[in-house]
């Protein structure tokens, strides 16, 4: 072990023991330095390494503090992972809009402990940087760019967008960018680009509910293929699908997929847009988690692959640099017209002062900065949750283990209904996802998915507790 390494040791043995207990200081790097005959940077690097383990954690001006909830303490025996879906052959026609609605409604009080939002914490974005960017940005603002700004958007915010493609190995012309209002608005404008009524979807199973209410809006039929809980959709399934189905499109999420969170690897995708390649089927990539990976590169989206321009690729700032600012966009290959001409039509242009905001703030650098510091926060989270679902969630529980995002998905014992532990919940002030409205036909009635991104929700692990006590009493019926 490396000095620094043992140092970290030396502090961990004491927290598990009990020596210094959460909310204890830790002792300063310059009385470590001295009684340690070590050198300062030996004990930064030390508590850096604490702190990504989610041992420790820094107050500005005053020092390192034990952690008020620690991981998964050594031995402790992590849940089984969820196993794969097993979805209805068939073709579904949707209706899920009802319940969506009922469970999103409740999730909007802000005392709630917000397990089952879809959104991370407020306080891991900057507002006040992007507030000044957005002021900056207006000032200079020439008011034909107001014009200029008309679907495909503005030229500055996609050329910038183009660059990040690019600077992740994925060539993406500008001429097939067109800024949106937020991932949604993309997504269904594919979606409505490249089907018309009564047409057949392959989505994932379970899928993002949104998809089911873009297909339900749109009158069309869901087939849903059985996914992975950590590779993604089954290619196999996926293939046996498209052979007996005149499918028109597949609306999935490569990249830590909502509500599972896996990730389909590298020759998994290249594959995928092969196959879809060969029947000529359009690939709708909702990629809006991508840029939150918990490893070193971000993994590359679908849309790296793509050499017929069949795979619609959209994502947005929403879920990592500007909640509320509704900026997306899609890179629409062979569909860019159609999808340029759906936008003119019905929102006519996303808001130049947003667009403005975060053309400004690319420019100035330091995005990735942030990337990093919100792909720690989001990694330290998990493991937060995941210890607290080993310790407070009934026997049987499984859960998944992603490898970036910010949702898990719970499969709990078979006589646990989520709705009723939903409302349960609910009743005790915490918000949750049930896995009904993950599935055209309602599946999933013993699944949850929780949302692990709010580091500033004192309430979090008590929230846990609850939900795993209540699940507990439904599993013993």
């Amino acid at each position: 072990m490396k000095r620094y390494e043992r140092h970290a040791d030396a502090i961990a043995q004491l927290i598990h023991s009990g020596a210094l207990r959460p909310g204890d200081r830790v002792p300063s790097v310059r009385e470590s330095s001295r009684t340690r005959g070590i050198s300062p940077s030996t004990v930064f690097e030390a508590y850096y390494l604490l702190e990504a383990q989610g041992l420790i954690h820094a107050r500005p001006r005053s020092g390192y503090y034990v952690s008020a909830h620690l991981p998964m303490a050594a031995g402790q025996t992590p849940p089984a992972e969820p196993l794969p879906s097993q979805p209805a052959a068939g073709s579904t026609g949707v209706a899920i809009s009802d319940l969506v609605f009922e469970v999103l409604g409740s999730a909007r009080d802000r005392d709630l402990v917000p397990l089952g939002s879809a959104f991370p914490g407020l306080e891991l974005f900057p507002f006040e940087r992007l507030a000044r960017c957005l002021s900056g940005g207006m000032r200079k603002l020439d008011p034909w760019s107001i014009v200029q700004s008309l679907p495909p958007g503005d030229e500055r915010l996609r050329q910038q967008i183009a660059l990040r493609y690019g600077l992740h190995g994925t060539a993406v012309d500008t001429g097939e960018l067109i800024v949106t209002n937020g991932a949604m608005e993309a997504l269904n404008l594919c979606l409505e680009a490249v089907t018309r009524p009564g047409d057949i979807v392959v989505v994932e199973s379970p899928t993002f509910y949104a998809a089911l209410q873009a297909l339900e809006r749109l009158n069309l039929q869901a087939v849903e293929v059985a996914t992975h809980p950590r590779e993604g959709i089954d290619l196999a399934a996926l293939a046996e699908a498209l052979a007996r189905h005149p499918v028109k499109a597949c609306w999935l999420m490569p990249s830590f997929q909502n509500p599972l969170g896996s990730l389909m690897p590298e020759e998994n995708k290249r594959a995928l847009v092969a196959l879809l390649a060969r029947h000529q089927v359009p690939l709708i990539e909702d990629d809006v988690y991508g840029e939150l990976h918990f490893a070193p590169d971000r993994p590359p989206p679908a849309k790296a692959f793509d050499t017929e321009g069949l795979v619609m690729h959209c994502s947005s700032f929403s879920k990592c640099l500007a909640p509320g600012y509704r900026v997306g966009w899609v890179a629409a290959g062979r569909f860019a017209t159609g999808v340029q001409r759906l936008k003119l039509m019905t929102t006519l242009a996303a808001a130049v002062p947003s667009q403005q905001a975060l053309s400004e703030y690319l420019a100035q650098g330091g995005y990735d900065r942030h990337l990093r510091q919100l792909r720690r926060s989001l990694a330290r989270q998990q493991e937060r949750a995941l210890a607290g679902i080993a310790r407070h969630f009934p026997a049987g529980t499984r859960v998944s283990r992603p490898e970036g995002g910010y949702f898990l998905w719970v499969e709990l014992p078979p006589t646990v209904d989520a709705l009723t532990l939903h409302r349960q919940a609910l009743a005790q002030g915490i918000s949750l996802a049930p896995g009904q409205i993950f599935s055209a036909d309602q599946r999933f009635a013993h699944c949850v998915r929780i949302n692990y991104g709010h580091p500033a929700q004192e309430r979090f692990e008590e929230a846990l507790a609850t939900v795993g006590q209540l699940a507990g009493q439904l599993a013993q019926g």
